[in-house]
């Protein structure tokens, strides 16, 4: 085993600890420590390993942008300053951007919601050989929506369907479309930035205090605090109930900035292992045309 295949499989065991089973029950933050660094000291420790990882996630995308057959999601959840956004410019930066789509999903808008739930982002989702990211997606819709019934009751739905079943009836739904997309060479990796409330209070203060991150705060993630139990119920129901073999979750502890990055720098380089997207073969038509194409290159 070379230094680089260990460095894979440490972070592999690490990355591994953090799937949900399909089937299992998750109550939050009970069954996952918002603190875990699976046995790294703090950011030195784990600088080179993701830096290695970073690489491997570029060479990753190099193939599936040749080979056009499969097509990578990815889906970030997470409270308010879990850390999406670092995780998008952190992890994805070693990315060719032609390559990487990013969608960060907001209140619907009134032509949105004139159309079913899943609707805005069927049509956001990645073309084969491209990366997407969805910063916040289809997930809202049992968490957001399920914390907020006045988000509901704009959703112009028949008032037959909005009663006690709604939630496992969109599970069912979600689980069945993810499905659907891996089975058409759409893989999909789901990732849950696990914050504590102290951690999120500690970085919403920053956010105040510190002027160059001033244009972060806002005042409606203060307010959002005010219903955390209710975030942290509607979570753990929605990890117990979507994490599937198809698509499974990862909670990544998300106190430690570093440590969250990298694991999602892992889990996205297991999705690409499981692909194993390769270069195109050139068949003997096509090397005869390149041998054609060089020798007229080399008589200019």
């Amino acid at each position: 085993m070379t230094r680089d295949d260990k460095l894979d499989e440490k972070l592999r065991r690490a990355v591994a600890d953090l799937v949900v089973r399909p089937g299992a029950k998750v109550s939050l933050p009970r069954d996952f420590d918002p603190g875990h660094k699976a046995g790294y000291v703090d950011r030195d420790d784990a600088k080179e390993m993701l830096q290695h990882t970073l690489e491997r996630l570029a060479m990753y995308q190099d193939r599936l942008a040749a080979q056009q057959t499969f097509g990578l999601l990815v889906v970030l959840q997470g409270m308010d300053a879990a850390g999406k956004d670092g995780v998008v410019k952190h992890v994805m930066a070693g990315m060719n951007p032609q390559g990487v789509v990013a969608h960060s999903f907001k209140r619907p808008s009134a032509s949105e919601l004139r159309h079913d739930y899943l609707w805005r982002h069927q049509v956001a989702l990645p073309e084969r050989g491209q990366v997407g990211i969805f910063n916040r997606s289809h997930y809202e819709e049992v968490v957001a929506v399920r914390v907020h019934k006045e988000l509901l009751e704009a959703q112009l739905l028949p008032s037959k369907k909005t009663g006690p079943r709604l939630w496992q009836t969109r599970y069912r739904e979600i689980n069945a479309w993810e499905r659907y997309l891996v089975d058409n060479g759409i893989a999909v990796v789901k990732l849950f930035l696990n914050v504590s409330r102290d951690e999120q209070r500690n970085r919403l203060l920053e956010r105040i205090d510190d002027p160059e991150k001033n244009w972060k705060f806002s005042e409606a993630d203060v307010h959002e605090r005010e219903n955390w139990d209710a975030y942290q119920k509607a979570y753990g129901a929605m990890l117990s109930a979507t994490s599937t073999e198809a698509a499974p979750w990862h909670v990544l502890p998300a106190d430690h900035k570093w440590f969250a990055q990298l694991a999602a720098a892992g889990a996205i380089v297991g999705a690409f292992e499981a692909i194993d997207p390769r270069y195109p073969k050139v068949s003997a038509q096509q090397r005869e045309a390149l041998s054609r194409a060089r020798e007229q290159l080399l008589r200019d």
